[in-house]
């Protein structure tokens, strides 16, 4: 994939209407679609106040002619964590009900033994409890109980603090230590303390029949049949991680849905936060789970979020401050609080097939290119 962008003279200032001043990075997402690094995609682009710019970009999926747009559903994978869960716990510290020294095994006592007893809440929401990053708790396991049962007796690889892993197992712990302190379902957390706050419309992990016609599917799978024989089926409207599909769709780490419409309003909402004008988010506490921790020398997580490295998907422009997501269906979520700006990118890269692996350039790309046109500083040669 080629890029070809230059940087404009102060005196050719660009059209101030979004259409036109985001043109360049809508340019990186077409070329994108055309090589087929996803279907579509829908973006949003914006600061603490207002929508900058907003598109969707090619279809649903290759073959038929529905669009992609801002109102497109996409699987949110692991933006689940920190659009779900992580705020979910944010809001139960703010009420008093958690706190993030807590060790894990007081909320959930089956994880005590094996050295574990010392991993604690904010451990987790680092990488750095010394999980395993992944297990196939899905194989031989049916509904929420087993998977949990399953992840909670799952062994520590390596003691806590010593090294960051990216873990799901971590996640889906954390998912049920938010379910015991807020005394009811993950979901119904996820609705009461973050979607209906922040007026989210589209964000849920039960979608209605009504909304199917504008969820962007993801992959095709070969289900066996009673049979013998093999079928191809395309999943969609159904969380695409295994082991959240395993637990009827109810753990920490994947399973939401949503829009770029809703996570532009969650973004300006965290934005509002971040500078102590949000009536949902205190600015102290969104501080602290949105800084980088340092738990782990070099590691760049945040409590639940992460932070700016070295090729990671925010790019090489965004503030050093900034924090973020990425979801594995091909969803990311962006944030920079000094620049006020957020950038968002929802695909559905796996669909046809998980092995496709283009997104990770286009991400990068397409968050500097934001940058630069948010400064008036490209243009298309």
């Amino acid at each position: 994939m080629t890029l070809a962008w230059a940087f404009a003279a102060e005196s050719e200032p660009l059209a101030d209407s979004g259409a036109a001043r985001y043109r360049p990075a809508r340019r990186i997402l077409e070329e994108a679609v055309r090589e087929k690094a996803f279907p579509g995609c829908a973006a949003a682009v914006g600061t603490s106040r207002e929508v900058l710019w907003e598109d969707g970009v090619g279809g649903l999926d290759y073959e038929s002619r529905d669009r992609a747009t801002p109102a497109t559903i996409y699987d949110l994978a692991s933006l689940t964590k920190v659009v779900g869960t992580t705020l979910v716990i944010l809001a139960l510290v703010r009420d008093g009900k958690l706190n993030v020294t807590d060790p894990v095994c007081r909320h959930l006592p089956p994880f005590a033994g094996g050295g574990r007893e010392t991993v604690t809440i904010e451990d987790l929401l680092c990488h750095c409890g010394g999980l395993p990053a992944w297990r196939p708790l899905y194989e031989g396991r049916h509904g929420y109980e087993e998977v949990l049962a399953a992840a909670l007796a799952t062994p520590l690889e390596r003691p806590p603090r010593t090294s960051e892993l990216y873990s799901d197992l971590g996640f889906i712990l954390l998912g049920e230590i938010a379910a015991r302190a807020g005394g009811e379902p993950l979901d119904a957390l996820e609705r009461k303390l973050v979607a209906l706050p922040c007026s989210l419309r589209s964000t849920t992990r039960k979608l209605e029949a009504a909304d199917f016609a504008r969820v962007a599917p993801t992959e095709r799978r070969k289900v066996r049949q009673t049979d013998g024989s093999e079928l191809l089926v395309t999943t969609r409207g159904v969380v695409h991680d295994e082991n959240a599909a395993a637990a009827d769709g109810r753990t920490g780490h994947a399973g939401l849905f949503s829009t770029a419409d809703d996570l532009a309003r969650l973004a300006s909402q965290l934005l509002l936060a971040y500078h102590g004008e949000s009536n949902v988010f205190p600015q102290e506490l969104a501080r602290k789970f949105l800084t980088r921790r340092n738990l782990v020398p070099g590691s760049s997580r945040a409590l639940g979020w992460d932070t700016p490295a070295r090729g990671s998907s925010a790019g090489d422009l965004l503030g050093e401050r900034s924090f973020g997501h990425t979801g594995f269906t091909g969803t990311s979520i962006w944030i920079d609080p000094d620049r006020d700006l957020y950038v968002i990118l929802l695909t559905n890269r796996v669909h046809p097939s998980r092995e496709n692996s283009k997104i990770a350039a286009v991400r990068r790309r397409f968050a500097d290119a934001v940058v630069l046109c948010r400064e008036g500083k490209l243009r298309r040669l």
